[in-house]
């Protein structure tokens, strides 16, 4: 295990396993629901493997193994991995005079890409692009107009662009870099102009994430419920139980 290993950040995947181990340790006796309430609240509001970890440690579902893995799995078909593919790239200029480009969509990102604004605007889309090698420069410049660059989560990006009068910057954000995943260097200059970079999720990938933020509230609720039919019904015997 690396020393920053608690640093990476979790998926909803790792934070439904440590929920999971909650609910057996409840259904269990070995927490009573305001240390169960307490705990998820904790796991779902984890951001980092560092986070998740204590919220099972006691209990015996993560003695001999932890409950979240502190390894990220071999590359596999649709990771990184597959998406750092060599080659030269399909596109390796854009020039936009008075008008507008775009590179977006399924593209090979080459190990240069060189791009030109004067009056006009540009975008440089990344987030479903495959890469020529695992570290790719972005080179931007920008007289009287705009460039953006979009890059997926995980993707690390460093700025070396000039900007006067104008901006050469990037949105913030709070999401590390992933293992393997490509570096995206962004340089150029920036004058009466702007180049952005900005970090989003596909349209499609937001809305599986809303759908499975929405699937585990659901879950939640149902196993609160569950649980407090089941000790209302544990009451209600002890009651006719008394003699």
């Amino acid at each position: 295990m690396t020393d920053d290993a608690p640093e990476l950040r979790a998926a909803d995947a790792d934070r439904e396993r440590v929920a999971e181990i909650l609910r057996d340790a409840l259904a269990e006796g070995r927490l009573d629901m305001a240390e169960f309430e307490e705990r998820l609240e904790a796991t779902y509001q984890a951001r980092t493997y560092g986070e998740l970890t204590p919220i099972t440690r006691d209990l015996p579902a993560a003695g001999t193994s932890p409950a979240v893995s502190l390894t990220k799995p071999p590359l596999g078909s649709g990771s990184w991995g597959g998406r750092i593919v060599g080659g030269e790239g399909t596109s390796s200029w854009a020039v936009a005079i008075m008008s507008g480009f775009q590179r977006k969509g399924r593209w090979t990102v080459p190990r240069r890409f060189d791009s030109f604004a004067f009056w006009g605007g540009g975008e440089i889309d990344l987030r479903e692009a495959n890469f020529a090698d695992g570290e790719v420069v972005i080179n931007c410049i920008a007289i009287m107009g705009g460039i953006s660059v979009i890059v997926p989560p995980g993707v690390e990006v460093v700025m070396r662009g000039i900007g006067i009068m104008g901006g050469f910057d990037e949105r913030e954000h709070d999401m590390s870099p992933d293992p393997g995943a490509p570096r995206v260097i962004v340089t150029g200059f920036a004058f009466w102009g702007g180049v952005e970079v900005a970090h989003k999720e596909t349209k499609a990938e937001r809305q599986r994430l809303k759908e499975q933020r929405r699937q585990a509230s659901l879950d939640r609720r149902t196993a609160r419920h569950e649980l407090h039919q089941q000790h209302r019904d544990e009451r209600t015997h002890r009651r006719h139980d008394t003699p």
